[in-house]
């Protein structure tokens, strides 16, 4: 059997044709496909505005930077993440607090999370960055009362989560991202996720305000739009009014994604119907699988199982050509977040999360063979 990953990106030829178009046209950067693409992706996830940007990380930096985060700021995240959640509120001079998981959705714990805000003084916290962590959606209405109630922002990170969904408190189904409860969303389009670019990422919000701002943020701090410039010398003027950054998006890049959002909904489809195999065939081994609930879609980014086995699951797997993977070495446990006084204990769930964790291949390429050939491996382990 060939080397199974644990994610792909799939290109087809349309996917190839679209970028060609590109490659052909007379705008590699800066042109009409990118606009396109926000458009499109915009009336995806249901948001009024949409900013595309190099990477996902990128969109992190240019949220904590329109929201204003500077030294003396204080943001909660959750450990349970890729490093950038909590490092973009690092790169504008603010701190990160953690808040521990929920072991059920392995998303941020909201009892934890107005525990934590009540032990600090009044105004301490200025934000939140919750994650849609695998592809199951943080309960943002939830979220947005404790937010409310404190005086909080949110930057939702959704990059697992495109096309998740979760019903409110009013019975309203609500898509990751939408702006309905966030300030902000982002979204990843590295080769694993569910849209994949090479590198990008995208900003959601239905703040017009906030969106002129990442536009103006994401290319330099400069502005070109006659109503907003100090002086007008003619139509080549520019100015730079603040200290921005090079974060945009190709149009190459830009038509790939555009091409790739059109096969969203049925990328979600397979990955449920992989996802409902792993259940039905794994559900009797010694193993925890992902928590289903009624009123989410799980958009599963991810299959993660777990097992006090990992490493020697891991190995066994990996010695069959089946590549598992971890998500996530806790971020409080990272060299760099340890030097900044986080310690081993200091959030148990999120601890025990890791050592007990391994994500499965999902993706829809994975042919109902190399699936089987999965599950059959996991099975002679336990065995």
């Amino acid at each position: 059997m060939k080397a199974i990953p644990y994610g792909r990106q799939e290109i087809t030829e349309e996917d190839i044709k679209e970028v060609v178009n590109v490659l052909k046209s007379d705008f590699l950067t800066q042109g009409p496909s990118i606009e396109v693409f926000e458009h499109e992706f915009a009336k995806y996830i249901g948001s009024n505005y949409a900013v595309a940007v190099s990477n996902g990380t990128a969109a992190l930096h240019l949220c904590a930077l329109a929201l204003k985060v500077k030294i003396g700021t204080n943001v909660i995240t959750s450990p349970i993440t890729f490093a950038a959640s909590a490092n973009c509120v690092k790169y504008c001079g603010g701190d990160v607090f953690f808040v521990d998981i929920d072991p059920t959705t392995l998303t941020i714990d909201l009892v934890k999370l107005k525990e934590l805000i009540q032990s600090k003084p009044k105004g301490f916290f200025s934000g939140i960055i919750p994650i849609d962590f695998a592809g199951f959606p943080v309960n943002m209405s939830e979220l947005k009362k404790i937010a409310q109630e404190n005086n909080l922002w949110i930057i939702e990170d959704a990059c697992h989560a495109p096309g998740a969904e979760f019903i409110d408190e009013k019975g309203i189904v609500q898509r990751a991202g939408n702006g309905v409860y966030a300030d902000l969303a982002i979204f990843s389009f590295h080769p694993v996720k569910h849209i994949a670019t090479g590198e990008g990422g995208m900003i959601t919000t239905n703040d017009e305000l906030l969106y002129e701002r990442l536009k103006v943020l994401r290319t330099h701090g400069i502005t070109k739009n006659p109503n907003n410039l100090k002086e007008n010398h003619g139509g080549w003027y520019y100015e730079m009014q603040e200290l921005g950054y090079n974060y945009r998006l190709t149009d190459f890049q830009a038509a790939l994604g555009a091409s790739q959002l059109k096969r969203a909904d049925f990328g979600i489809k397979k990955r449920n119907e992989i996802a409902e195999k792993y259940f039905r065939e794994l559900k009797d081994l010694p193993l925890i699988l992902p928590k289903q609930l009624s009123n989410s879609q799980h958009a599963f980014h991810l299959f993660i199982i777990q097992t006090y086995n990992r490493k020697e699951l891991y190995d066994f797997l990996k010695s069959n050509n089946i590549f598992t993977q971890v998500h996530y070495i806790p971020v409080h446990l990272m060299p760099y977040y340890k030097n900044l006084g986080w310690n081993k204990g200091d959030f148990p769930c999120s601890e025990e999360y890791y050592d007990k964790c391994l994500s499965l291949p999902i993706y829809p390429s994975l042919t109902v063979k190399e699936q089987n050939y999965v599950i059959e491996n996991i099975r002679e382990y336990f065995q």
